[in-house]
């Protein structure tokens, strides 16, 4: 916080020169600090949008009885074992728009410049992180469905439910914690977001992807003015404290229990 009202290149020779209020002046007067809030705001939507539904329906059929079940959700689980580093790598080259998956599909990728448009861009990299994330929240849901009392399924096929008002009736209202705790981890996770944006896109185009953890970079570690990048820092850990009391409030997390007898 210190240094959030300071002067600071981070050399230790140049010690930190005390400027009261400049950068959090400077800061609000920044419209890219602005456009990085709805960024990072809009990237986080769209992460929750998408891991916890596809998270939710691959994790519960995953723990169903299905044929060959095992060796699909192996595969399925394959990036989990790759380093960001190298998914950011293999997308780069899938939507390079003279050798990659828009000069093969171009019914599909327009112009094939996916990386080249702010929407197009952002959506990208929600589909990479979707892509990424989603094998684990899948193996949360997983290993949550199996816990599910198969008692209540038996009740419901003599009732004459079928497996989509099962699904709505039993099945989601038993993985509501698991629901709420993996949102919450999506939501921290996408708030730190930072490697896949600096090897595809370095924020661009024109920040269109420029969310506050890489802006912040930018600011401290490439520009190397530390004192605006802490300011920028603060901005980020007070929108994610503001965003998760809300989410703790609407969801009413500080209440939940365990479902398991003496806990």
């Amino acid at each position: 916080m210190y240094l959030s009202f300071t002067s600071y290149n981070g050399i230790r020779l140049s010690p930190p020169r005390f400027i009261g209020l400049e950068n959090w002046q400077r800061l609000v007067s920044d419209s890219a600090v602005g456009q990085s809030v709805v960024v990072t705001l809009t990237l986080v939507v769209l992460a929750v949008a998408t891991q916890v539904p596809l998270g939710l329906l691959t994790g519960v059929w995953a723990a169903g009885p299905q044929r060959g079940r095992a060796v699909v959700v192996a595969l399925y689980f394959i990036p989990l074992l790759m380093s960001t580093a190298a998914v950011s790598v293999v997308w780069g080259s899938l939507l390079d728009p003279n050798f990659g998956l828009p000069s093969a599909l171009p019914w599909l990728f327009g112009d094939g410049n996916v990386l080249g448009g702010k929407t197009s861009a952002l959506v990208a990299i929600a589909f990479i992180y979707l892509w990424g994330a989603s094998p684990l929240y899948t193996l949360i849901f997983q290993g949550a469905a199996r816990a599910v009392p198969a008692v209540l399924y038996q009740a419901a096929e003599l009732d004459g439910a079928g497996r989509v008002r099962q699904f709505f009736s039993i099945t989601v209202p038993q993985l509501r914690n698991t629901i709420i705790t993996c949102t919450i981890l999506i939501v921290v996770g996408t708030f730190t977001a930072f490697d896949i944006i600096l090897i595809l896109t370095r924020g661009g185009p024109s920040g269109g992807t420029a969310i506050l953890p890489y802006l912040m970079y930018e600011q401290g570690f490439v520009s190397y003015d530390l004192g605006y990048g802490s300011a920028i820092a603060l901005v980020l850990v007070v929108l994610a404290t503001i965003v998760s009391a809300v989410m703790v409030r609407v969801t009413k997390y500080d209440e939940m229990s365990s479902t398991q007898e003496g806990l």
